[in-house]
C-alpha cells in the first residue's frame, strides 16, 4: 500500500474538517428550528427592531458587508428548513393524510415553511444585527441585482437591434423605387424611437439603485444576489449560480453575435 504524502493527508483533514463543522452547523440550525415557538419568539423580537430608511436609497459599505455576512447563514438555515419540511411530507405519505400522525406531521410542515420563510430574519437575527435593516439592505440589493439582469438584456437587445438597423439601412440605400424605400424608412424610423426611448429610460433609472448597482459591483458580479436568493429554492446545490451563468454567458453571447453581424455589414 502506498504512503500517503503529507500534503494529502493535509488536504483530507482539512475536508474531513469543514464538512465536520458543516454537519454540526446544520445540526445547530435544526436544534434551534426545533425548539417550541421559535418562529414566533422571533417574529415577535424582530417586530422590536426599527431602522429609518435613508431617503436616496443608497446603501453604504458597511450593509452590503453585513448583506454578504448574513447571507450565507440565511441559505443554510433554508436549506435545513426544507430538508425538514420534505422529511414531513414523507412521513404523512407514510402515516397517510387522514390519520392522526399524518395531520400532526402536516402541521410539523407548516412549521417547516414558516420556518423557510423567515430564514433571512433568524439569520440576521442569529449575527447580531437589526433584522428590519437588513430586510432593507437585502431589498436593495436584490433590486440592484434585477436591474442588473435587465440592463444586460437590454444591452443584448440594442446590439440586435443596431445589427437589423445597419442591414435595414443598407437595404433601404440599395432600394430602387419609393414604395421599397418608404417602406424601409418608416422601420428605420420605428428603430430610431425605440433607441430614443431606451436611452430616456436609462436616464430616469433612481440614482439610489445605479449607485447600489455600482457598489454591489465592487464586491462581487451584480447578479449573484439574484442567484442566492433563488438558490434557497433549489433541490441540487449550485443550480441557481449555474442558471445565472449560462444567462450571462448567453446575452454576453448575443452581443457579440450581433457585434459580428454589424461588422460584417
Amino acid at each position: 500500500m502506498g504512503r500517503i504524502t503529507p500534503i494529502v493527508l493535509t488536504i483530507a483533514v482539512a475536508l474531513s474538517g469543514c464538512k465536520a463543522k458543516e454537519a454540526y452547523e446544520q445540526a445547530k440550525i435544526a436544534s434551534d428550528l426545533a425548539k417550541s415557538g421559535s418562529t414566533t419568539k422571533l417574529l415577535k423580537e424582530a417586530s422590536e427592531d426599527k431602522y429609518d430608511a435613508p431617503q436616496d436609497g443608497k446603501l453604504t459599505e458597511a450593509q452590503v458587508q453585513m448583506y454578504l455576512k448574513v447571507r450565507d447563514h440565511e441559505k443554510a438555515i433554508a436549506q435545513v428548513a426544507k430538508q425538514q419540511l420534505q422529511a414531513h411530507g414523507e412521513a404523512v405519505k407514510k402515516a397517510g393524510d387522514q390519520s392522526l400522525a399524518g395531520v400532526v406531521e402536516g402541521f410539523k410542515g407548516l412549521g417547516s415553511v414558516a420556518d423557510f420563510l423567515t430564514a433571512d430574519i433568524r439569520a440576521a437575527k442569529d449575527l447580531g444585527f437589526n433584522t428590519a435593516e437588513y430586510q432593507w439592505v437585502k431589498g436593495q440589493i436584490l433590486a440592484a441585482s434585477t436591474a442588473e439582469m435587465t440592463t444586460k438584456m437590454g444591452e443584448a437587445m440594442n446590439a440586435q437591434m443596431d445589427a437589423s438597423y445597419q442591414q435595414m439601412k443598407k437595404a433601404y440605400d440599395e432600394a430602387k423605387d419609393d414604395q421599397t424605400k418608404s417602406m424601409y424608412k418608416q422601420t428605420l424610423d420605428s428603430f430610431e424611437q425605440q433607441k430614443k426611448d431606451a436611452v430616456a429610460n436609462k436616464s430616469q433609472e433612481d440614482p439610489g439603485l445605479s449607485y447600489n448597482r455600482q457598489l454591489l459591483s465592487k464586491h462581487e458580479n451584480a447578479l449573484n444576489a439574484f442567484a442566492n436568493e433563488m438558490a434557497k429554492f433549489e433541490d441540487k446545490p449550485g443550480d441557481a449560480q449555474k442558471s445565472i451563468d449560462e444567462f450571462s454567458k448567453s446575452v454576453d453571447k448575443a452581443k457579440a453575435d450581433a457585434a459580428a453581424t454589424k461588422t460584417q455589414q
